[in-house]
């Protein structure tokens, strides 16, 4: 499959970018909002986070916000493709099981960083307007996982590129990236707690976490794992956005007894 994709042409990989990211991106995000819409409160698993409204037109905008974004994704499959094509990186044929699971690993591992740092980068004062379009959905959804301004597009969609030219990775390894990021962010971004017995610095507690980062904007900087929030110490306490969901639920209270 390496050399297949070596072998396309440049507006060919774009191409199948587009049909990639874009596919991926309406699975997943479907699949998640079917589930912690529908099927899992049917069956009692789990609660959503949040209980307040979403922003008026908030779907719509994170639609059209992601529609740029895979744009940019899509035919940002260029660059990889060009260090293939340059000799600045090469794909390891016929990898083991094994050396595919390893190079996995490492690249989850990679992703927490690299967002993390990216992610912090862009709550400094100097990039922090290219972060608010995302912040604009407080409450979040499966669909604000790729509702980015197009430079923090740019700046989280080049995760591969440093990887690549420090390691000849399979393909498999280099294609799961998105899959296991995209996945992780759907869940991140799911507003819903889908394991409510496990502590707040679980690994399966992600979607807790980040959805304080947006019920408070600062803190929990990180992606999957808490790690990089221990180390830098920035992650948020588990009760951080108690005040804003309180006073909701008092206001929304008031509202029903109100004659």
């Amino acid at each position: 499959m390496g050399l297949a994709f070596q072998s396309l042409s440049y507006w060919q990989v774009m191409l199948w970018g587009l049909a990639f990211f874009g596919g991926i991106y309406l699975v997943f995000g479907s699949l998640t909002w079917l589930l912690t819409t529908k099927l899992l409160p049917a069956l009692g698993i789990g609660h959503p986070l949040d209980p307040r409204p979403l922003a008026p037109g908030q779907l719509k905008r994170e639609l059209q916000q992601s529609a740029l974004s895979i744009l940019l994704f899509g035919t940002g499959m260029i660059f990889p493709w060009g260090l293939l094509q340059l000799g600045w990186a090469q794909l390891t044929p016929n990898a083991s099981g094994i050396r595919i699971a390893l190079e996995i690993f490492a690249l989850v591992i990679w992703n927490d960083i690299h967002f993390w740092i990216n992610h912090r980068l862009l709550h400094t004062k100097l990039l922090r307007k290219f972060h608010l379009p995302h912040h604009r959905s407080v409450v979040t959804t499966p669909f604000s996982t790729y509702s980015f301004h197009p430079i923090e597009a740019a700046m989280l969609g080049n995760v591969i590129l440093l990887p690549m030219v420090v390691h000849d990775f399979s393909f498999w390894s280099l294609a799961s990236v998105p899959i296991f990021s995209l996945f992780f962010n759907c869940i991140g971004h799911a507003n819903y707690d889908f394991f409510p017995r496990v502590s707040y610095a679980h690994w399966f507690a992600a979607s807790r976490r980040h959805h304080l980062h947006h019920a408070c904007y600062q803190g929990n900087f990180g992606f999957q794992f808490t790690f990089m929030d221990r180390l830098f110490r920035t992650r948020l306490d588990g009760d951080a956005a108690h005040d804003q969901i309180d006073a909701f639920q008092r206001r929304k209270a008031r509202g029903a007894s109100a004659p």
